[in-house]
């Protein structure tokens, strides 16, 4: 996808800063999404990524800085009321409810979205499945039935179902077989091409991310250390951000 500079800024972070009790996770990190970008945040274990997301989602209590969404300052805001102004979540483990069919989660996320006052039509169980196909067949399993991919894909679709302007998914392959992170990318190229989603997702494979993404974040030790469009943009150098490497000799 090309970015042009009239695209809109749909969610801004300011000099955001988290915590854990004495352990700051999120240090002063401002950032950017545009409608439509797909953006991709890497860094070590421990960077401060999942807490970043969270801390963006209100899910983490913010420490400092402010966040907007589409313009308005939603830092006060608690994750449900977020959620009904189109931030959504897909949290690292799925965490969809597994004695419920596929359907039944999809319906549950719908119950607490906010209204769409523009942009593209309301999510609805058949836009989920005309963006997301694979999951055409697995709407009436339990959640607790289905492989790992799956339950990705589902989680992702049920994230859809709130209505959201902006995407965020915490590890998108965690844990799934290569096979499996083949599917989810193949949703995600799915959901990109038919919806136009904004997307800021955490990633460990470089390989993927540098892929898929328009933009590469690296985040270390709480700071964004690199912050580059994907195209054109070496392994190395993000290797290197990761590690602090950048300046070495």
């Amino acid at each position: 996808m090309k970015q042009t500079p009239d695209f809109p800024v749909l969610l801004e972070a300011r000099d955001l800063g988290a915590s854990h009790g004495q352990l700051v996770a999120v240090r002063e990190v401002s950032l950017q999404l545009k409608a439509g970008e797909v953006v991709a945040l890497v860094g070590s274990n421990g960077a401060g990524k999942t807490t970043l997301l969270r801390t963006l989602a209100g899910v983490h209590p913010a420490g400092g800085g402010s966040v907007h969404l589409a313009g308005a300052d939603v830092t006060a805001l608690p994750a449900h009321r977020r959620v009904q102004q189109g931030l959504a979540l897909v949290p690292e483990g799925r965490r969809l409810f597994a004695d419920m069919t596929v359907r039944e989660n999809l319906l549950l996320a719908q119950e607490h979205r906010g209204e769409r006052r523009d942009g593209p039509p309301a999510w609805t169980i058949a836009r989920v499945v005309q963006a997301l196909p694979a999951l055409a067949p697995l709407m009436n399993r339990p959640a607790g039935a289905l492989s790992g991919g799956q339950r990705q894909a589902a989680a992702i679709a049920r994230a859809l179902m709130t209505n959201p302007r902006v995407l965020l998914i915490d590890e998108v392959s965690l844990g799934l077989s290569p096979r499996a992170v083949d599917e989810v990318y193949a949703h995600l190229a799915e959901l990109r091409g038919q919806a136009g989603t904004t997307l800021l997702l955490v990633e460990q494979d470089l390989g993927r991310a540098m892929a898929f993404a328009d933009r590469v974040l690296c985040l270390r030790e709480g700071r964004i250390v690199l912050a580059a469009p994907a195209a054109g943009l070496d392994r190395q150098t993000v290797t290197d951000a990761y590690f602090g490497m950048e300046h070495a000799t």
